[in-house]
């Protein structure tokens, strides 16, 4: 009787338990894992990173700093991965993988890193010594509020796209 009494009582336990962790993994991630890719000038441009979302905060200059690096993204650094060496905004980017990383600024031009350390954990451990490549950017506004960052791939290069702002990168 006790042994049928512990099965049970075991059972239950495992039950609740899994049911917990069930009804964990079902609630929406804050920042969801996204990856853009397509072809620009003959090179497969695939870009990994997490989107949040804006939920009514001040995201530039309030959640995202001016003048500091940024992941470009939330959770690991977002990264970037050409297959061919490419040219972004007139200078040379070799085929492989790089972490992307963007400087905001409160006025239209920021600053794109392309680093040589693509596992990274935000921007923590960044350092300026790997970087591979940096380019300025002309943001431009959106005429609506994008709620999730999303990057877009297209024929001229990429764009990353969050609140109000959109950062295009030309490629060629």
């Amino acid at each position: 009787m006790k042994a049928t009494i512990k099965s049970l009582t075991f059972l239950l336990f495992a039950g609740l338990v899994s049911f917990s962790a069930i009804a964990q993994d079902a609630k929406p991630k804050a920042s969801p894992a996204a990856t853009a890719t397509g072809k620009v000038n003959g090179a497969t441009i695939t870009i990994n990173y997490s989107s949040p979302a804006v939920k009514g905060r001040k995201i530039w200059g309030g959640l995202e700093a001016y003048d500091k690096v940024w992941r470009a993204g939330a959770n690991d650094a977002t990264t970037f991965e050409t297959d061919k060496d490419i040219k972004v905004e007139g200078k040379t980017l070799p085929a492989g993988k790089y972490s992307f990383f963007l400087i905001p600024r409160e006025s239209g031009t920021w600053t794109a890193i392309f680093n040589k350390e693509p596992k990274q954990w935000g921007a923590y451990k960044y350092e300026e010594a790997k970087d591979a490549l940096r380019v300025d950017v002309k943001v431009k506004p959106l005429a609506e509020t994008q709620e999730r960052l999303v990057y877009k791939v297209h024929g001229k290069g990429f764009s990353l796209d969050w609140d109000k702002v959109s950062v295009p990168v030309v490629i060629k």
